[in-house]
């Protein structure tokens, strides 16, 4: 990151991030994240913002997204598993350590947790992930603008006790570049990121991770979790989230999400 930018961020109490990711980059926004989250600067993160998202994700009733954020959050922070299926054939299981945080990201930035804009999210670092996810929406950073909304062409992956144990795909370019990513640096192959969706406003995948992540479902990301907000006790310097759609989702034995609609 730009010393510049890192001294400007030492004076400020607002910043805003609106830029189109490039691979490698990521350790530099985690630099400026830091910084951001020592200084409990009302920070707005917008990778990959386009003019379509202003105009959609970005219009959302943000009262009633934080009103259910708040809803998803209260069941999540005292589950013991979250069960998660879709239509595309994802089914997987997570466990919670009952000391990490649960996050609300819904759009309503305020000094305690800087947010992605467009807001709707609530996250946390899983204890532990198995089973199968299948992306048919849209993968995160660099992979993104590279291969966009990815229905056509499914990315298929495997996960035992929270790291890649296999993945599979019919385009062999995205597979190679998958694994690529997620085997580049220790954790990188680890799920960091456990997250429901939550804007409500968002009615279907755009191939940008920037608003697709927040469509009501449930996604994952591998790499770093962002422990300074979680608790979580391990880092890394990689990120790559990956969405898929149409999910059925259980907190514990109470289901709250049925093919992609909340009935909370």
């Amino acid at each position: 990151m730009p010393a510049p930018i890192l001294a400007a961020l030492e004076r400020a109490d607002v910043s805003i991030f609106a830029a189109q990711p490039q691979p490698g980059e990521l350790p530099s926004r985690i630099e400026m994240t830091r910084i951001i989250e020592r200084r409990r600067i009302r920070h707005a993160h917008m990778v990959s913002i386009t003019p379509e998202i202003m105009a959609e994700g970005m219009r959302a009733d943000y009262d009633a997204v934080d009103d259910l954020s708040l809803r998803v959050l209260a069941l999540a922070r005292t589950a013991r598993k979250i069960t998660a299926r879709s239509r595309a054939g994802s089914d997987l299981v997570a466990e919670f350590d009952p000391g990490i945080r649960w996050i609300k990201t819904s759009g309503i930035i305020s000094h305690e947790n800087w947010a992605n804009l467009p807001g709707g999210e609530v996250f946390t670092t899983p204890g532990r992930v198995d089973g199968v996810y299948v992306a048919d929406g849209v993968l995160g950073d660099f992979l993104g603008p590279r291969y966009g909304d990815i229905e056509a062409t499914p990315l298929r992956v495997t996960i035992a006790d929270g790291r890649i144990t296999g993945a599979a795909c019919a385009r062999d370019d995205l597979l190679e570049d998958f694994l690529a990513y997620t085997s580049q640096a220790e954790n990188a192959d680890r799920v960091g990121e456990f997250a429901i969706g939550t804007n409500i406003g968002i009615r279907s995948i755009i191939g940008n991770m920037l608003q697709d992540e927040k469509i009501p479902g449930l996604h994952i990301a591998f790499g770093h979790g962002y422990p300074e907000q979680t608790g979580a006790d391990w880092t890394g310097t990689t990120h790559l989230d990956i969405v898929g759609r149409a999910f059925d989702i259980w907190v514990d034995d109470l289901q709250i999400m049925a093919d992609g609609t909340f009935l909370i």
